[in-house]
């Protein structure tokens, strides 16, 4: 077996782990989210929404995240490589932010949030570039915050996203041109909902630092394997639509037309 076709095998699972129905498990950590975040003071959630609101301004407009360049001339199994370290090395860097941060109590706690956001959007920088995309192109920043819905998104809304990432390098001039039309409103909730059983532990003394280690670790682990597994989507669509340009080509040539 070749390694394309193996990550072409890992691909068509994780396709249908994310298209599968919401499990009842799914259902009621969805209503128990919603409980917890009317429990949650208003101030937190200002916090996340304002963290948010910057972070998807800094990915849209700045160019803190644009250090990377895109990297040609090597094989996709050697890129992948590449990433897995990558992933490796923020997991690290997230769960040593997260323990520092979850010792620190709740004040600290609240500071993790903007931290952890700048630590993944960085890391799916890295992996964009890696897999040979210019983060310079707008429609590259808006694929990464795609990435980000995916991963931190309840089923119901991954798979409204998954659906508009399937072919995007096709559909890639229809995409807005105001970068006002993002939704960046329901991109914070889903963020913030996905988020907050996982860390409203690390607020609390004594447990906060191995718990905020522990959930940024997974965090981190989880938003790489998506990134990862959306490139890979990305690169057997155009794969396939070179095979497909190149049949109909000979076509034309046997036939004449």
């Amino acid at each position: 077996m070749t390694y394309e076709q193996k990550i072409k095998n890992e691909l068509d699972f994780w396709k249908f782990k994310t298209l599968q129905q919401p499990s009842l498990l799914n259902k009621v950590t969805d209503k128990v989210q919603k409980k917890i975040n009317s429990y949650i003071p208003d101030k937190v959630h200002d916090a996340i929404t304002s963290a948010i609101k910057q972070m998807v301004k800094a990915v849209l407009f700045g160019s803190t995240f644009t250090t990377s360049k895109p990297v040609t001339d090597l094989t996709l199994m050697h890129r992948e490589a590449l990433i897995k370290q990558k992933i490796e090395n923020y997991k690290k860097t997230g769960a040593a932010e997260g323990g520092i941060t979850g010792a620190g109590g709740f004040l600290m706690s609240l500071a993790d949030f903007p931290l952890l956001l700048g630590i993944k959007m960085k890391m799916l920088f890295d992996i964009a570039a890696i897999y040979g995309y210019d983060v310079k192109d707008y429609r590259e920043r808006l694929y990464i915050l795609h990435i980000f819905q995916l991963a931190f998104s309840s089923k119901e809304e991954s798979q409204h996203v998954f659906s508009k990432m399937l072919a995007w390098d096709e559909q890639a001039h229809l995409l807005p041109t105001n970068i006002d039309e993002f939704d960046w409103l329901t991109f914070q909730q889903q963020y913030r909902d996905y988020i907050d059983l996982a860390k409203l532990a690390q607020m609390l003394p004594f447990v906060g630092a191995a718990v905020g280690a522990i959930a940024n670790y997974k965090l981190i682990e989880k938003l790489g394997k998506t990134a990862m597994m959306s490139y890979r989507m990305r690169y057997f669509s155009l794969q396939y639509a070179i095979s497909s340009s190149e049949k109909t080509e000979n076509r034309k040539l046997k036939t004449g037309n």
